[in-house]
């Protein structure tokens, strides 16, 4: 038969074990939060790279609507002639004016040239 004290002893060993698993202590808490700041840094610096290559993916596909649209200005009842970029849009060709390249037209030829842009920022495109 346990007595009083030994009772009493047993209660506060228990009531220790008990508070000890209760909880994470501080040294796991930091690791967990260190851990979480280098997955998001590496989320961060792979996401970066995305944006710039939409924007050179809209830059193809807006020099390649360009092109489609002088071939088919050429193709239509035009004198076989290449039309310049207030010509395409006039003519249906295209929606409207692009902002990030011009049309020459020179002869029997055409070339599509980035624009440089008059507000001071750079051109995607360039």
């Amino acid at each position: 038969m346990f007595t009083y004290q030994q009772e009493k002893l047993r209660r506060r060993i228990r009531a220790r074990h008990e508070t000890a698993e209760a909880g994470f202590t501080l040294i796991e808490l930091l690791v967990v939060i260190v851990i979480l700041g280098i997955l998001a840094a590496v989320v961060v610096f792979s996401v970066r790279g995305i944006n710039d290559k939409g924007q050179g993916s809209a830059c193809k596909t807006d020099k390649s609507t360009i092109q489609t649209a002088e071939e088919a200005y050429f193709a239509s009842d035009n004198r076989g002639r290449y039309g310049s970029m207030a010509d395409l849009v006039d003519g249906g060709f295209l929606s409207s004016v692009s902002t990030w390249y011009d049309v020459k037209v020179s002869g029997a030829t055409y070339t599509i040239t980035p624009i440089a842009p008059s507000d001071g920022q750079s051109n995607p495109c360039s």
